[in-house]
C-alpha cells in the first residue's frame, strides 16, 4: 500500500459498487465516486468522507453534498435518456452530517419528463441515516452512446 492514499481510500466500498470512471475536471477534485447499477435502472452512487471533503466541524461540507446530489440525481437523464445534461435547479434541504469516514450514497426517482426538462426527487444517505432530501430539474441535451446500466436514446 502507498503512503501517500488515506485510511478511507483504501477501505472496502461497499459490495456491488464500482470505481464510476470521471478523471477530469471537477470528477477527479472530489472523487473518488463510485456507482451501483440496481434493478430497474436505478443508479446509486456513493463516496467515502475524506478530509478534503470536511468542514472546520470535521462534517462533510455541505457543498460537497450539493455537488454529490448534483450528480446523483441529475444521474436519472443519463440513465433514461444515455445523453448530456445540464441542471436547471436544485433544491436541497440539510437534515443531518455526515462524518469523516461515512460512505454516503445517493439517487434519484424521476417525477416528470416534458419537453426534454427531466424533474427528480433525491435522496443522499449514510447507512440508515438519511442526509438529504430535494428536488432537481435537468435539462437534456444532446444525445451520446449508452453507458453500462443506460437506457438507449430513442428520440
Amino acid at each position: 500500500m502507498s503512503d501517500d492514499l488515506t485510511e478511507g481510500q483504501t477501505a472496502v466500498i461497499p459490495p456491488g459498487f464500482n470505481t464510476l470512471n470521471w478523471t477530469r475536471g471537477f470528477g477527479r477534485q472530489i472523487g473518488p465516486l463510485y456507482e451501483n447499477h440496481l434493478p430497474q435502472t436505478k443508479t446509486v452512487l456513493g463516496f467515502r468522507v475524506e478530509e478534503y471533503h470536511t468542514n472546520g466541524m470535521a462534517n462533510c461540507h455541505g457543498g460537497m453534498l450539493m455537488s454529490f446530489a448534483d450528480m446523483a440525481w441529475g444521474r436519472v437523464v443519463s440513465v433514461e435518456r444515455s445523453s448530456f445534461w445540464v441542471t436547471v435547479r436544485l433544491t436541497c434541504d440539510f437534515l443531518q452530517s455526515a462524518k469523516l469516514g461515512d460512505f454516503v450514497e445517493g439517487s434519484g426517482e424521476l417525477v416528470s419528463e416534458i419537453d426534454g426538462l427531466f424533474t427528480v426527487r433525491g435522496r443522499i444517505w449514510a447507512g440508515e441515516t438519511t442526509l438529504m432530501t430535494g428536488i432537481g430539474v435537468f435539462k437534456a441535451l444532446k444525445p451520446r452512446d449508452p453507458r453500462p446500466g443506460e437506457k438507449a436514446f430513442k428520440g
